[in-house]
Protein backbone atom coordinates (compact mmCIF):
# COMPACT_ATOMS: atom_id res chain seq x y z
CA UNK A 1 0.00 0.00 0.00
CA UNK A 2 1.20 3.33 -0.80
CA UNK A 3 2.13 5.75 2.33
CA UNK A 4 0.13 8.62 2.64
CA UNK A 5 1.73 11.87 1.76
CA UNK A 6 2.57 14.96 3.90
CA UNK A 7 0.46 17.85 4.01
CA UNK A 8 0.62 20.89 6.23
CA UNK A 9 -0.85 19.82 9.69
CA UNK A 10 -1.58 23.14 10.69
CA UNK A 11 -3.72 26.21 9.11
CA UNK A 12 -1.59 29.28 9.11
CA UNK A 13 -2.11 32.51 8.61
CA UNK A 14 -0.97 33.21 4.87
CA UNK A 15 -0.29 29.77 4.13
CA UNK A 16 0.80 29.09 0.76
CA UNK A 17 -1.92 25.98 -0.22
CA UNK A 18 -3.40 27.43 -2.59
CA UNK A 19 -0.17 29.78 -4.27
CA UNK A 20 1.20 26.61 -4.47
CA UNK A 21 1.25 25.59 -7.80
CA UNK A 22 2.48 29.16 -9.13
CA UNK A 23 5.82 28.66 -6.50
CA UNK A 24 6.78 25.35 -7.70
CA UNK A 25 6.12 26.77 -11.28
CA UNK A 26 8.80 28.94 -10.66
CA UNK A 27 11.37 27.12 -8.79
CA UNK A 28 14.86 27.17 -9.88
CA UNK A 29 15.74 24.29 -12.31
CA UNK A 30 18.43 23.22 -10.13
CA UNK A 31 19.16 23.72 -6.38
CA UNK A 32 20.90 21.91 -3.96
CA UNK A 33 19.94 22.35 -0.27
CA UNK A 34 16.51 24.56 0.68
CA UNK A 35 15.96 26.95 3.31
CA UNK A 36 12.32 28.20 4.52
CA UNK A 37 13.16 31.03 7.11
CA UNK A 38 8.94 31.77 7.64
CA UNK A 39 8.06 28.24 7.49
CA UNK A 40 4.53 28.71 9.14
CA UNK A 41 2.30 26.11 7.74
CA UNK A 42 5.22 24.69 5.73
CA UNK A 43 3.38 24.09 2.17
CA UNK A 44 6.22 24.31 -0.32
CA UNK A 45 8.51 22.21 1.82
CA UNK A 46 5.56 19.80 1.75
CA UNK A 47 4.93 20.12 -1.85
CA UNK A 48 8.78 19.72 -2.45
CA UNK A 49 9.27 16.74 -0.69
CA UNK A 50 6.06 15.40 -2.73
CA UNK A 51 7.37 15.92 -5.61
CA UNK A 52 10.82 14.27 -4.76
CA UNK A 53 12.12 18.04 -5.73
CA UNK A 54 14.48 18.01 -1.82
CA UNK A 55 17.31 16.34 -0.74
CA UNK A 56 17.18 18.23 2.46
CA UNK A 57 15.89 21.59 4.06
CA UNK A 58 17.20 24.12 6.56
CA UNK A 59 13.50 24.62 8.00
CA UNK A 60 13.26 27.74 10.52
CA UNK A 61 11.15 30.07 12.06
CA UNK A 62 10.85 32.63 15.11
CA UNK A 63 7.83 31.29 16.50
CA UNK A 64 9.21 29.11 19.11
CA UNK A 65 6.03 27.44 19.82
CA UNK A 66 5.61 26.56 15.88
CA UNK A 67 9.26 25.06 15.87
CA UNK A 68 8.74 22.87 18.53
CA UNK A 69 5.94 21.29 17.12
CA UNK A 70 7.74 20.58 14.20
CA UNK A 71 10.55 19.11 15.82
CA UNK A 72 8.02 17.11 18.43
CA UNK A 73 6.30 15.47 15.06
CA UNK A 74 9.94 14.73 13.63
CA UNK A 75 11.09 13.14 16.58
CA UNK A 76 8.28 12.04 18.88
CA UNK A 77 4.97 11.42 16.21
CA UNK A 78 3.61 8.48 18.07
CA UNK A 79 3.43 10.30 21.19
CA UNK A 80 1.87 13.36 19.90
CA UNK A 81 -1.02 11.63 18.46
CA UNK A 82 -1.83 9.30 21.44
CA UNK A 83 -2.03 12.50 22.89
CA UNK A 84 -4.30 14.10 20.37
CA UNK A 85 -6.24 10.51 20.82
CA UNK A 86 -7.66 11.75 24.43
CA UNK A 87 -8.39 15.24 23.49
CA UNK A 88 -12.07 15.45 23.16
CA UNK A 89 -14.12 18.19 20.91
CA UNK A 90 -15.56 19.95 23.43
CA UNK A 91 -16.22 23.71 24.38
CA UNK A 92 -15.12 23.49 28.07
CA UNK A 93 -11.90 21.64 27.51
CA UNK A 94 -11.11 23.93 24.59
CA UNK A 95 -10.56 26.23 27.01
CA UNK A 96 -8.77 24.63 30.18
CA UNK A 97 -6.29 23.55 27.63
CA UNK A 98 -5.61 27.40 25.99
CA UNK A 99 -5.21 28.49 29.43
CA UNK A 100 -2.44 26.01 30.26
CA UNK A 101 0.70 27.50 29.95
CA UNK A 102 2.77 25.26 26.75
CA UNK A 103 6.09 26.13 28.49
CA UNK A 104 5.15 24.07 31.57
CA UNK A 105 4.40 20.62 29.15
CA UNK A 106 6.60 18.52 27.89
CA UNK A 107 7.33 19.24 24.08
CA UNK A 108 4.79 16.18 22.59
CA UNK A 109 2.16 17.41 24.49
CA UNK A 110 2.90 21.37 23.57
CA UNK A 111 3.05 20.00 20.13
CA UNK A 112 0.18 18.44 20.49
CA UNK A 113 -2.19 21.50 22.17
CA UNK A 114 -1.54 23.64 19.49
CA UNK A 115 -2.34 21.52 17.16
CA UNK A 116 -5.59 21.14 18.27
CA UNK A 117 -6.01 24.76 19.45
CA UNK A 118 -5.38 25.28 15.56
CA UNK A 119 -7.80 23.02 14.49
CA UNK A 120 -10.27 23.86 16.54
CA UNK A 121 -10.14 27.72 17.00
CA UNK A 122 -12.13 30.20 15.30
CA UNK A 123 -11.52 30.16 11.75
CA UNK A 124 -8.14 28.29 12.31
CA UNK A 125 -6.29 31.38 13.69
CA UNK A 126 -2.99 31.12 15.62
CA UNK A 127 -3.60 34.68 17.14
CA UNK A 128 -1.62 35.75 20.65
CA UNK A 129 -1.78 38.96 22.47
CA UNK A 130 0.83 41.26 23.52
CA UNK A 131 1.25 39.15 26.72
CA UNK A 132 2.23 35.83 24.19
CA UNK A 133 -0.75 34.31 24.96
CA UNK A 134 -3.21 32.21 22.14
CA UNK A 135 -6.25 34.17 22.52
CA UNK A 136 -8.40 32.67 19.61
CA UNK A 137 -11.79 31.66 20.81
CA UNK A 138 -13.70 28.59 20.43
CA UNK A 139 -14.57 27.33 16.79
CA UNK A 140 -18.12 26.20 15.55
CA UNK A 141 -16.90 22.94 13.87
CA UNK A 142 -18.60 19.74 13.69
CA UNK A 143 -15.94 17.22 13.31
CA UNK A 144 -12.70 19.06 12.71
CA UNK A 145 -9.68 16.56 12.07
CA UNK A 146 -7.32 17.60 14.58
CA UNK A 147 -6.62 13.97 15.28
CA UNK A 148 -4.67 12.63 11.56
CA UNK A 149 -1.78 10.11 12.04
CA UNK A 150 -1.79 9.04 8.76
CA UNK A 151 -0.87 12.79 7.83
CA UNK A 152 1.22 12.98 11.38
CA UNK A 153 3.40 9.86 10.38
CA UNK A 154 4.07 11.31 6.91
CA UNK A 155 4.77 14.72 7.97
CA UNK A 156 7.25 13.46 10.37
CA UNK A 157 9.24 11.33 8.15
CA UNK A 158 9.13 14.14 4.79
CA UNK A 159 10.62 15.99 8.70
CA UNK A 160 13.48 13.12 8.43
CA UNK A 161 15.27 14.86 5.77
CA UNK A 162 15.10 18.43 7.83
CA UNK A 163 17.32 20.98 9.79
CA UNK A 164 14.57 22.83 12.08
CA UNK A 165 15.93 25.59 14.17
CA UNK A 166 14.43 28.64 15.76
CA UNK A 167 16.22 31.54 13.87
CA UNK A 168 15.17 35.05 12.90
CA UNK A 169 15.19 34.99 9.17
CA UNK A 170 18.66 37.28 8.87
CA UNK A 171 20.71 34.32 11.11
CA UNK A 172 18.76 31.20 9.51
CA UNK A 173 20.14 32.06 5.89
CA UNK A 174 23.90 32.29 7.42
CA UNK A 175 24.63 29.18 6.17
CA UNK A 176 23.17 29.19 2.54
CA UNK A 177 25.69 28.32 0.09
CA UNK A 178 25.78 28.69 -3.70
CA UNK A 179 22.94 27.41 -5.88
CA UNK A 180 20.64 26.72 -2.61
CA UNK A 181 17.21 27.63 -2.76
CA UNK A 182 15.61 30.08 -0.48
CA UNK A 183 12.11 31.04 -0.05
CA UNK A 184 11.01 33.66 2.15
CA UNK A 185 7.64 33.88 2.76
CA UNK A 186 7.63 36.79 5.58
CA UNK A 187 4.47 38.63 7.18
CA UNK A 188 3.04 40.41 4.13
CA UNK A 189 3.43 44.12 3.89
CA UNK A 190 -0.79 45.28 4.78
CA UNK A 191 -2.59 46.34 1.98
CA UNK A 192 -4.12 49.36 3.68
CA UNK A 193 -3.17 51.94 6.64
CA UNK A 194 -6.16 49.53 8.19
CA UNK A 195 -5.30 46.05 7.33
CA UNK A 196 -2.94 44.98 10.13
CA UNK A 197 -3.28 41.23 10.06
CA UNK A 198 -0.36 40.21 8.52
CA UNK A 199 1.66 38.85 11.93
CA UNK A 200 1.48 36.48 14.36
CA UNK A 201 3.82 37.44 16.57
CA UNK A 202 3.11 39.62 19.34
CA UNK A 203 6.00 41.92 17.51
CA UNK A 204 5.04 42.29 14.28
CA UNK A 205 6.80 42.70 11.00
CA UNK A 206 7.49 46.32 9.98
CA UNK A 207 7.82 48.54 6.78
CA UNK A 208 11.80 48.65 8.07
CA UNK A 209 11.85 44.93 8.62
CA UNK A 210 10.72 44.05 4.69
CA UNK A 211 13.54 46.55 3.67
CA UNK A 212 15.60 44.44 5.66
CA UNK A 213 14.63 41.40 4.11
CA UNK A 214 15.55 42.94 0.93
CA UNK A 215 18.92 43.94 1.81
CA UNK A 216 19.36 39.74 2.56
CA UNK A 217 17.95 38.57 -0.45
CA UNK A 218 20.58 41.23 -2.25
CA UNK A 219 23.42 40.05 -0.13
CA UNK A 220 21.94 36.00 -1.44
CA UNK A 221 21.95 37.41 -4.43
CA UNK A 222 25.80 38.07 -4.30
CA UNK A 223 26.83 34.83 -3.13
CA UNK A 224 25.03 32.94 -5.83
CA UNK A 225 22.20 31.61 -4.08
CA UNK A 226 18.57 31.28 -5.60
CA UNK A 227 15.89 33.18 -3.61
CA UNK A 228 12.24 33.56 -3.41
CA UNK A 229 9.73 35.87 -1.96
CA UNK A 230 6.17 35.96 -1.92
CA UNK A 231 4.67 39.36 -0.36
CA UNK A 232 1.37 41.47 -1.23
CA UNK A 233 0.80 43.72 -4.36
CA UNK A 234 1.49 46.69 -2.99
CA UNK A 235 3.67 50.32 -3.55
CA UNK A 236 6.20 49.26 -1.13
CA UNK A 237 7.06 45.72 -2.03
CA UNK A 238 7.44 46.85 -5.71
CA UNK A 239 9.74 49.36 -4.92
CA UNK A 240 12.09 47.47 -2.47
CA UNK A 241 12.42 44.70 -5.59
CA UNK A 242 12.01 47.08 -8.48
CA UNK A 243 15.92 47.09 -9.40
CA UNK A 244 17.90 44.18 -10.93
CA UNK A 245 18.49 41.24 -9.87
CA UNK A 246 14.75 40.38 -8.97
CA UNK A 247 11.86 39.88 -11.42
CA UNK A 248 8.35 40.50 -10.03
CA UNK A 249 6.00 38.26 -10.90
CA UNK A 250 2.30 39.04 -10.02
CA UNK A 251 -0.62 36.53 -9.55
CA UNK A 252 -3.74 35.66 -7.97
CA UNK A 253 -4.43 33.72 -4.78
CA UNK A 254 -7.21 33.03 -2.65
CA UNK A 255 -7.20 33.97 0.54
CA UNK A 256 -9.60 31.66 2.78
CA UNK A 257 -8.65 33.32 6.50
CA UNK A 258 -10.70 36.20 6.55
CA UNK A 259 -13.42 37.21 9.17
CA UNK A 260 -15.83 38.52 6.36
CA UNK A 261 -16.93 36.38 3.45
CA UNK A 262 -16.20 38.98 1.02
CA UNK A 263 -12.38 39.08 1.55
CA UNK A 264 -11.81 35.42 0.70
CA UNK A 265 -12.25 36.01 -2.76
CA UNK A 266 -8.61 35.89 -5.34
CA UNK A 267 -6.46 38.85 -5.00
CA UNK A 268 -2.79 40.11 -5.97
CA UNK A 269 -0.06 38.91 -4.98
CA UNK A 270 4.10 39.00 -5.84
CA UNK A 271 6.35 36.27 -6.28
CA UNK A 272 9.79 37.93 -6.69
CA UNK A 273 12.93 35.91 -7.94
CA UNK A 274 16.58 36.39 -8.66
CA UNK A 275 16.36 34.13 -11.29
Amino acid sequence: MKRPLPRPFLKWAGGKTQLLHELMARMPAHFRAYHEPFLGGGALFFGLYRAEAVNHAFLSDSNAELIDAYIAIRDHADEVIARLARYPHDEAFYYDLRAQDPWQLALPERAARMIYLNKTGYNGLYRVNRQGKFNVPFGRYKSPRYLDPDNLKAVSRALQTATIRRMRFEEAVGDAQPDDWVYFDPPYAPLSSTAHFTAYQADGFSAQDQARLRDVCLELSDAGVWIMVSNSDTDLIRELYARPPFRIHAVKARRNINSKAAGRGKIQELIITNY
